[in-house]
């Protein structure tokens, strides 16, 4: 059974002024919150309709009916469970050696989730997010993350003066920059990625201390541009291979 007041908290979760007043963010399914449970994440209550979790304290679980999972999910077609958890405090991150993605301006969701998974995938433990970019805790973020969420830190900051006391090369992913496939990439740095629509910020540009980019191998050259996530597998990729 779950309550009115269960009902209007997690319902509110789904905006990022409340995830933000309260400090807690829901997550769905079973990959996710299973990998949420075996990291640092601490639980508040977990919502399933089957017995998925057995080693869930039970104060903590709570059977519901598909009703009323369905009442409180933020997916079209709601996936056996619902998790809340709280959002961790800030993790300071050490530039010295270790590569770091920083995201300007990042807008969209899926492309957000795709980024946290690739850098699960690629070893990139720390992500560097304008403050205008998508709220990590988005419920569709965290969904499009299927778990690396609990793998990756995500923080938001002044970007222009995290890049300033950095202190290590500073790439950032260009139209009018140098060919990736040419170019010798160091580590420790930073990989600056931009808004889907803009690109990298004037301001940013500026403190991008190695220009690259993707060259397009096709014979008519007309596409513009890369999806940005799709940009993202690429760089990490020549980056790995380099190093």
């Amino acid at each position: 059974m779950i309550s009115k007041n269960q009902i209007k908290l997690i319902k509110s979760l789904q905006q990022k002024k409340y995830r933000k007043l309260y400090q807690l963010f829901i997550a769905e399914g079973v990959k996710v919150i299973q990998e949420l449970l075996n990291s640092n994440y601490e639980l508040v209550e977990l919502f399933t309709t089957q017995e998925l979790f057995p080693n869930v304290e039970k104060s903590k679980l709570n059977y519901i009916s598909e009703a009323e999972l369905k009442s409180i999910s933020a997916l079209v077609t709601p996936n056996e469970c619902l998790a809340v958890f709280i959002i961790p405090e800030k993790v300071k991150i050490d530039y010295s050696n270790t590569l770091q993605i920083a995201l300007d301006d990042i807008r969209d969701p899926g492309n957000m989730g795709t980024i946290i998974r690739l850098a699960d995938w690629f070893g990139v433990q720390n992500i560097l997010c304008s403050e205008a970019t998508v709220d990590v805790y988005n419920p569709k973020v965290i969904q499009s993350t299927m778990g690396s969420i609990a793998r990756v830190n995500v923080m938001y900051c002044d970007l222009k003066k995290e890049l300033l006391s950095a202190k290590v090369p500073v790439y950032g992913t260009l139209l009018e920059g140098e060919n990736i496939y040419a170019e010798k990439l160091l580590q420790p740095a930073i990989i600056v990625l931009g808004n889907e629509s803009n690109g990298i910020s004037p301001e940013i540009q500026q403190l991008i201390t190695h220009k690259i980019t993707i060259p397009r191998f096709g014979t008519l050259q007309q596409t513009e541009s890369l999806n940005v996530a799709t940009a993202t597998a690429i760089v990490l990729s020549e980056f790995c291979r380099n190093n």
